[in-house]
């Protein structure tokens, strides 16, 4: 285990917080760059409030050790108001230790000439493991955002594995997608990314999951009377799919600051709850809508204080929905195929 400082010596005790037990905090991939992104935040109190110390449990892989514990002279030098305690560590057991709330960013990624199916098993193996330490360590009522890709299968392989968790604890960030469709809507009618409502993101997080405008509005007016059908179809679509691709040819590295966002929105209204439908990739077991159980699939969700439901009564009748979320659909269920070995 990497060095760590308790948190009489970290947390200020001037503050309100100071009457509250800590929140344990778990980040994976620590030394990465959306890991970076995200630790800081959750540190300061953009996660759980000005008013809730966190201790940070920062995980990553051996030969890390030092970049992470670089990290975590960075997040001491803050002295951060909300940070109770910063643990870097490259040990499981360490890491998820009582955990309340987990960010599992860190994932193998997909190198060159390397095929679809072998990172799925690759990065499937990792997740077997990780299940079953947060099995092992975390409370039982721990809520788990899966960030690393493939994130709907690896939520799906973990979730089994953690039998003693509810799998409904298990999520998959399609956020980044929903955050991604709310811009391009409002950059193409000229609007506040606030003033639209009901964006639905359906499927993988993957350029196959489906961007649905059909009951969005933008200032209360219907998203379709404000675009061309063409454009929607074949321009705003597949921008939002390839937006992830679109970022690493000019930045020559992956989305990192907007999806370290994007979880932090997923988990931040997921405790706290939101007035807005949001798109969660979540277990489909019992879904209104007719995917197959057994998948982690991104669906229009109502989130409450500590809980999401699927919002049910959207008419997926149309062809043009019909073929968009079969196409997602059975992405994921061969994906599940080809990882069924770690699913027994």
């Amino acid at each position: 285990m990497l060095s760590k400082i308790s948190a009489k010596s970290l947390a200020r005790r001037s503050f309100s917080s100071a009457t509250k037990a800590p929140k344990r905090v778990v980040v994976t991939g620590g030394a990465g760059q959306i890991s970076y992104s995200l630790l800081f935040r959750i540190a300061s109190g953009q996660f759980l409030g000005a008013d809730q110390p966190v201790i940070l449990n920062v995980l990553d892989l051996d030969f890390m050790k030092d970049p992470l514990s670089g990290v975590q002279m960075e997040l001491h030098d803050c002295a951060f108001d909300t940070l109770a305690e910063v643990n870097a560590t490259t040990n499981q057991t360490e890491a998820f230790k009582d955990a309340d709330y987990i960010f599992l960013v860190g994932a193998k990624p997909r190198g060159p000439g390397m095929e679809r199916a072998d990172l799925l098993m690759d990065n499937g193996k990792i997740f077997v493991d990780t299940g079953k330490a947060i099995n092992d360590n975390a409370s039982r009522d721990a809520k788990t955002i899966v960030v690393g890709n493939p994130a709907n299968t690896n939520a799906l392989i973990c979730a089994h594995h953690a039998k003693d968790i509810p799998k409904e604890n298990f999520t998959a960030m399609t956020r980044l997608d929903h955050n991604r469709a709310l811009t391009q809507l409002a950059l193409q009618t000229d609007s506040a990314v606030t003033d639209i409502e009901n964006m639905v993101i359906w499927g993988n997080h993957s350029p196959t999951m489906y961007p649905d405008i059909r009951g969005t509005t933008v200032a209360g007016k219907a998203a379709l009377d404000l675009v061309d059908r063409t454009w929607y179809e074949d321009s705003y679509i597949p921008k939002v799919q390839q937006r992830g691709a679109e970022i690493i040819q000019a930045r020559k590295l992956s989305s990192a600051a907007s999806a370290g966002n994007a979880a932090l929105d997923h988990m931040r209204d997921w405790v706290f709850g939101s007035s807005e439908v949001l798109s969660m990739a979540v277990p489909s077991e019992g879904n209104p809508y007719g995917v197959p159980e057994g998948l982690v699939f991104s669906f229009p969700c109502k989130v409450t204080p500590g809980k999401y439901e699927i919002i049910p009564g959207y008419d997926n009748s149309d062809a043009f929905s019909q073929e968009k979320i079969k196409a997602t659909t059975d992405e994921l269920l061969q994906e599940r195929d080809m990882v069924s070995g770690l699913l027994n």
